[in-house]
């Protein structure tokens, strides 16, 4: 494997098959029996089965396919690997747990979303993490993305806005607007899956007090930091930056250390999808 040692391979494979199993039980025991779908290629497998009666297992290994050869050839072998793993996973739990008893009812219609859409994103939130995917659709919006000009982001809503209007049209306006929020609880938690609740976060502030204030943040909250000189664009004035990595749960407490040492001090502060290398484990302060 592309970096990997064997028993990294077999750790990640284990997890995305626990990941898959997670989401198959979402689909078959919390929301396809409510009518409720999820987005990309699972909603589409999931209305084929309902109006062809081909199992959903089939159609989910099926219909990726594709997704994964494109995978293969625009990400790499390890991707292709890790998807494929899970896919074939995901195809088998939902074969397995097909016909199982539902855990909700109708009556149950927000807990239906909620819980179905915090296990599948959990679900799908580990296998991400560990380099494989469930869904084909967010490599098909990385490839479209490229060539028009519209964000992945983007892709990935136009195309779940046509999945959820033909859910509309079979299931009812109830289960789409239903399946929309269900996949919009699911993306949340994935996020949240994969850069985790202490998602860090870049702070860059600009005052004349910029030693004392950096010097305050390394004795206070054991976070190292970095000066970089710079040249104010109206007064022409040269200026100190300090710039550091803060984790989210410490970002009043930097606030309050920033203020007390000059009240007027420029502060921005920014999401960072991910940190590596470094130091930035916090250093010890007691």
């Amino acid at each position: 494997m592309e970096g990997s040692t064997k028993g990294d391979f077999i750790r990640r494979v284990i997890l995305i098959i626990i990941g898959a199993a997670i989401a198959a039980y979402a689909l078959e025991a919390v929301l396809i029996p409510n009518a409720v779908i999820d987005g990309g290629v699972t909603g589409v497998s999931i209305m084929g089965n309902y109006l062809f009666n081909i199992p959903l297992g089939v159609l989910l290994f099926v219909l990726n396919l594709p997704f994964i050869y494109l995978g293969y050839k625009q990400v790499g072998k390890t991707f292709a690997i890790y998807s494929t793993i899970g896919i074939v996973a995901l195809s088998i739990s939902t074969m397995l747990m097909h016909g199982m008893e539902p855990i909700l009812g109708e009556k149950d219609s927000l807990l239906v979303v909620l819980s179905g859409g915090v296990m599948l994103g959990v679900g799908i939130g580990i296998v991400l993490r560990n380099g494989g995917a469930l869904d084909g659709s967010e490599v098909l919006a990385v490839l479209l993305s490229r060539n028009i000009p519209f964000s992945v982001g983007d892709v990935i809503l136009f195309i779940n806005a046509f999945i959820f209007t033909g859910a509309g049209f079979i299931y009812g306006l109830e289960s789409a607007l239903y399946s929309a929020a269900t996949y919009y609880i699911a993306k949340v938690v994935i996020d949240v899956i994969q850069v985790g609740l202490e998602s860090s976060k870049s702070v860059r502030v600009i005052s004349k007090k910029s030693r004392d204030i950096g010097q305050a943040i390394q004795d206070r909250l054991g976070r190292g930091v970095t000066y970089t000189h710079g040249t104010g664009g109206f007064s022409n004035e040269q200026v100190e930056i300090v710039s550091c990595i803060i984790t989210r749960m410490e970002e009043n407490k930097i606030l309050t250390i920033i203020k007390e040492h000059d009240p007027s001090a420029f502060i921005v502060i920014t999401e960072v999808a991910e940190v590596r290398g470094g130091s930035f484990k916090k250093r010890d302060i007691h």
